[in-house]
């Protein structure tokens, strides 16, 4: 597969699981520097043309060799795939910028010369852009549960209780997951964290010959940079945080998951404002409040009667079907008018062809990635009776998600403990990050947002942009907050306090 073809596949993919006892908890020290001044010493990396790239591409590709397990910096080694296009002014450059991406399970190896292209030309100018395949992703050294087919579907790696909200289950494909993944991952499946992530990334910074980076992390790649900058926080230069999860040490991916209860009720209104105004092709009903109480009406008929649709996985269109589409379809505005085609043809008792799935392999590499890094980052409950108590009170006060966001994923049966505690972020070190969220978010919403902006305290401000969907800066934002960050890149300047982009 081309590299721009396995981008697209992975993107597909990762959206999969970006949708997701006592706790342990530890404030982070900070760690030991590698690179030109630390004791690791700095590997060279041999820059080629990327595999499969078109003719004149400016992206270049390489293979960084990290340690499989960072306690053990002199044990086995694993591969990292790293790629970037170089600033296109040397006399303008400042350093790095790296793009971490979204997942877990997310690549940002293609980024340099898809979503980097459309930073404004002095911010170009200012970088070296960086991305990654993080480790256990191909093309890096890669893992894989060899999960069932069924179990790969987007339905059970998002734990949907049954139609009468049982969990059992749910946990009962846990158990199946977790086993195959005991049975066919290898070593690597245990050192797959965040953590782990942010480490290989102070080896990619000391392999690139930089003291400090500047980053763009995404998504669940806000986390990975808050890590990196509680770990490292003498190696950060300027930190663009966008769509940001909750850093909640207690719950870390649990808090993830359950933050899509808040995230569509902030979203859905949006969705039934547009489905529901006159001359809309596909309108589902005649008020937004038609709309919402259709959406319920439908699910729980397609609960009862499920509709046939060849070439999904399951094939056929049930409620939790439906439900998880609702959900992947609020990341993005321009998803709306498809999940509403898909309301009016459920009604008709008709449905369109099924989207085409990534390839096979891609899924199982994605999936293996995502549920290690959930897993292993943080214990989760092994009982039915918590989650099946979350999920009630969840399904009763958040309809629309029917206990979803609390309930039992593949982490409740997890075969490995942590191998260490979660970091907790602090407003320890340079005031250098710049958070912007869009005040509408399915995946990060704003609540999540303002937990991680409390927590860094004095190191951060926020910008918080009037607009719907997933992704702020240069994809669902505003001309203010893209403005905002765009300036904070290419030239420093920060607001001095939190601003609201209306």
């Amino acid at each position: 597969m081309t590299s721009i073809k396995r981008h697209a596949a992975l993107t597909a993919a990762s959206a999969v699981l970006l949708s997701l006892a006592a706790p342990l908890t530890a404030t982070a020290t900070p760690a030991a520097p590698t690179g030109p001044s630390g004791a690791a010493g700095r590997q060279a990396l041999a820059w080629g043309p990327c595999p499969g790239a078109a003719a004149g591409s400016r992206q270049e590709c390489a293979t960084l060799a990290v340690p499989l397990d960072h306690s053990r910096p002199g044990g086995p080694t694993i591969d990292l795939a790293v790629s970037r296009v170089r600033s296109e002014r040397p006399g303008a450059r400042r350093g790095v910028l790296l793009l971490i991406p979204g997942g877990p399970g997310g690549s940002s190896i293609d980024d340099p010369s898809r979503k980097g292209q459309k930073l404004p030309q002095e911010v170009r100018d200012a970088y070296d852009l960086v991305g990654f395949a993080p480790r256990g992703l191909a093309p890096s050294t890669a893992v894989d549960c060899g999960l069932d087919h069924a179990d790969l579907a987007t339905s059970r790696l998002r734990p949907w209780p049954a139609a009468d909200g049982s969990v059992a289950g749910n946990l009962d494909t846990a158990r199946r997951m977790a086993d195959a993944c005991a049975r066919n991952g290898d070593e690597l499946l245990r050192h797959i964290s965040t953590v782990d992530e942010a480490r290989d990334i102070d080896r990619l910074r000391a392999a690139l010959g930089e003291r400090r980076i500047s980053a763009w992390g995404v998504s669940y790649g806000t986390y990975v940079g808050a890590v990196y900058g509680q770990l490292f926080p003498q190696r950060t230069d300027r930190i663009v945080l966008d769509s940001n999860d909750n850093p909640d040490p207690a719950m870390v991916s649990r808090a993830w998951l359950a933050g899509h209860e808040q995230g569509v009720e902030d979203v859905f209104p949006e969705f039934a404002k547009r489905v529901s105004a006159p001359g809309h092709p596909h309108r589902v009903a005649d008020t937004p409040q038609g709309v919402r109480a259709e959406f319920l009406r439908l699910a729980a008929e397609l609960d009862r009667r499920p509709l046939p649709w060849p070439g999904a996985n399951p094939p056929e269109l049930n409620g939790n079907v439906l439900r998880q589409t609702m959900l992947d379809s609020l990341y993005d505005p321009d998803r709306f008018d498809a999940l509403a085609a898909l309301m009016t043809a459920a009604r008709a008792g008709t449905l369109p062809p099924a989207p085409a799935a990534p390839p096979e392999p891609v899924l199982q590499n994605v999936a293996a990635v995502g549920a290690a890094t959930l897993c292993n980052d943080v214990a989760w409950p092994a009982g039915q009776a918590v989650y099946q108590k979350d999920v009630d009170a969840s399904r009763k006060a958040y309809p629309l998600t029917a206990g979803m966001p609390r309930n039992a994923m593949v982490c409740a049966a997890w075969p490995y403990p942590p191998r260490q505690a979660p970091v907790r972020i602090t407003d320890r070190g340079p005031s250098d990050v710049l958070l912007v969220q869009n005040e509408r978010d399915v995946a990060t919403p704003l609540s999540g947002a303002r937990k991680l902006r409390a927590a860094l305290g004095r190191r951060a401000v926020m910008v918080t942009v009037n607009s719907t969907g997933h992704d702020a800066y240069l994809a669902n934002g505003n001309a203010c907050g893209d403005a905002t960050v765009s300036r904070f890149l290419a030239t420093g300047e920060r607001p001095k306090g939190d601003v609201y982009c209306r």
